[in-house]
């Protein structure tokens, strides 16, 4: 199979290390239940071709120790409107700093991507902690 010279490395990887906003976090106070946040407003950019990439993106989460503050998280979702990163790359980011700001039990993050050329996406990102 031939490689597709027009995506380079420097596409594949381009936001993944881009400095986003802090998610905050506070103490939980009860054990055992399931968040589930939901965005429909996410927005970011394709680093290829500049086009912009709109999706609802939800974030389901088990937390032990700290949640999410939500306006935190509302402002690191803002900061992706004009980053150029591949959706896929924008999904298992989320994810990441997600399990970064708060280590939960288990957390998914689901994007669904609106249809651009006929074709819509949806992503999904999972995370469950090594049981010690």
């Amino acid at each position: 199979m031939k490689k597709n010279p027009q995506y380079t490395d420097e596409h594949a990887s381009a936001g993944v290390n881009a400095p986003l906003p802090e998610i905050e976090t506070w103490p939980n106070q009860y054990p055992g239940y399931q968040i589930e946040i939901e965005m429909p407003e996410f927005t970011s950019v394709c680093p290829k071709t500049g086009l912009p990439d709109h999706g609802v993106v939800t974030l389901i989460y088990k937390p032990l120790r700290r949640c999410l503050e939500l306006k935190s998280l509302k402002m690191y979702m803002l900061a992706y409107r004009n980053l150029g990163i591949f959706q896929e790359n924008a999904v298992n980011r989320f994810l990441a700093d997600v399990v970064k700001a708060a280590d939960p039990i288990e957390a998914s993050v689901i994007g669904d991507f609106a249809a651009r050329g006929g074709i819509s996406t949806r992503i999904t990102a999972t995370y469950r902690r090594k049981r010690k």
